[in-house]
């Protein structure tokens, strides 16, 4: 739910700033708010051997992902980046088997293959059947939020939840700092309700708080089932497109959305 509202939020936030304002400030304010929570709770910094994991954490859901998608929104619609999106269990799966050697059972591999192969028939019916620069963006933002998602559901095992992305994002702040600085410098600034709205929520609900209820249900269930539950994001961010954006809903969509969720199903029975 958390996540399935912030492409209308980057839209919406895309109306007060830049995209590179937008996304430079959203995670500032997010670094401070974790921060803020980890001084309360006087919780000790990661162990050493930790922090690598962490930057791979920042790299992929803090920087990379947010700035890749919020780039692809100023040529894409939320619906059609949101089902493009659909991509990122199937991606996540991969980079967690990858990553942790478990190995998910056939029914399980052939259910997440289908539930992607849905999302690209509908996205290249969509489109006409050609790759946009936006579809670029988007691919590039699955491969670095996958790995992000992998490598904290991994730390999520070893700290709690909160902790992962909270640490993730102060490793960010100083960077994130200065970008603010330099890119409100550039970009032309125009506040708005919708835009601070979008601001807020991006950065409090879906860094902060969607991220740590992510990594918290990835150490509970596992990272390859976990991520198949995100195939219902898009289906949500279509709903939230149309009633809150205004966006037309193509008739292809209830079909896709029926076949997605046929496939979360299936996934959530299949045993490693």
């Amino acid at each position: 739910m958390a996540f399935s509202l912030t492409f209308p939020s980057t839209v919406w936030g895309l109306e007060s700033f830049g995209p590179w304002s937008l996304v430079a400030v959203r995670s500032t304010l997010a670094a401070l708010i974790a921060g803020a929570f980890l001084l309360a709770m006087r919780v000790p910094p990661p162990a050493r051997r930790h922090w690598a994991g962490l930057a791979v954490v920042a790299g992929g859901v803090v920087v990379g992902f947010p700035l890749l998608t919020t780039l692809a929104l100023q040529t894409s619609t939320t619906s059609h980046a949101a089902v493009v999106v659909g991509l990122l269990p199937l991606t996540t799966a991969a980079f967690a088997a990858i990553r942790t050697g478990r190995r998910p059972s056939r029914t399980f591999w052939i259910a997440a293959v289908s539930g992607a192969a849905v999302v690209i028939a509908f996205t290249l019916q969509q489109s006409g059947g050609a790759v946009s620069t936006g579809d670029l963006y988007l691919f590039g933002a699955l491969l670095v939020c996958a790995a992000g998602y992998t490598e904290g559901g991994r730390l999520a095992a070893l700290m709690p939840g909160w902790q992962v992305i909270g640490w993730a994002l102060v490793l960010c702040l100083p960077l994130m700092a200065v970008g603010s600085t330099v890119a409100l410098s550039f970009e032309p600034v125009r506040l708005s309700a919708h835009g601070i709205i979008g601001l807020v929520w991006v950065a409090a609900g879906s860094t902060f708080f969607g991220l740590y209820v992510w990594y918290r249900g990835m150490a509970a269930i596992g990272i390859p089932k976990a991520s198949q539950l995100q195939l219902a994001q898009p289906l949500l961010t279509l709903v939230w497109s149309v009633s809150v954006l205004g966006e037309p809903l193509s008739p292809a969509a209830p079909l896709a959305a029926a076949a997605v969720l046929l496939c979360i199903a299936v996934t959530q029975r299949a045993r490693s």
